[in-house]
């Protein structure tokens, strides 16, 4: 954390998402899952759309080697874990090649696994993008730091129910709070943007393709 604080020029950009129907196909799908031994979060869509919105926007799946810039061609998407030795953080292989049930188990046992301290070294290595989920314990907006030598690192805050003007009317809607983290050397605030404006559309549309 020290070395990526003070090597990586780190600035955070924050959005809110409108996971609306998002929160309705969980709820739909939630039951069927925990049938096949899989526990639905939100973590599994989120893991999935970012892998995919990874390949649009190829800077904040990159790294810094010397002076240059390397571009990831791969998906791994480290999943920060919360647990008695401290942070732990698995990362879960090829992401924008699995579905939603296979992230959804990985990201259980992954999780378990880094608890119980069974992890193997290999699930916490090889990652490309950081995905950090502070919404749990009742967090907002905040401030990741970026797990380096990555360039990006997405901060999920706690789901709340706002009113939003729609159409001309107000609406109950549910929002996700999002911070992105980048490096600037790396990555400008215009590609943060689009990146962040991407995902933002891809959980409002449930758009998992």
């Amino acid at each position: 954390m020290t070395e990526s604080i003070f090597t990586a020029a780190q600035l955070t950009n924050m959005n809110e998402a409108d996971v609306t129907e998002l929160a309705e196909l969980r709820e739909k799908e939630k039951t069927a899952y925990e049938k096949e031994g899989a526990k639905l979060t939100f973590m599994p869509y989120i893991v999935k759309l970012v892998a995919l919105c990874l390949k649009e926007h190829p800077y904040l799946n990159a790294s810094l080697e010397g002076d240059e810039i390397v571009l990831k061609k791969y998906y791994n998407i480290g999943i920060a874990v919360d647990t008695e030795e401290g942070l732990f953080v698995p990362v879960v292989k090829g992401a924008d090649a699995k579905d939603i049930k296979t992230i959804a188990k990985e990201i259980d046992k992954l999780a378990n696994d880094a608890r119980n301290r069974k992890i193997n070294l290999m699930d916490l290595r090889g990652g490309t993008f950081s995905v950090s989920n502070l919404g749990s314990v009742g967090v907002e907006f905040f401030t990741p730091i970026i797990n380096y030598p990555e360039s990006a690192i997405l901060g999920v805050g706690r789901m709340m129910e706002k009113p939003v003007i729609k159409s001309g009317k107000i609406e109950i809607r549910k929002l996700l709070p999002l911070s992105l983290t980048y490096d600037h050397r790396i990555v400008d605030g215009a590609q943060a943007a689009r990146f962040m404006n991407d995902l933002i559309e891809r959980l409002r549309l449930c758009e998992f393709e």
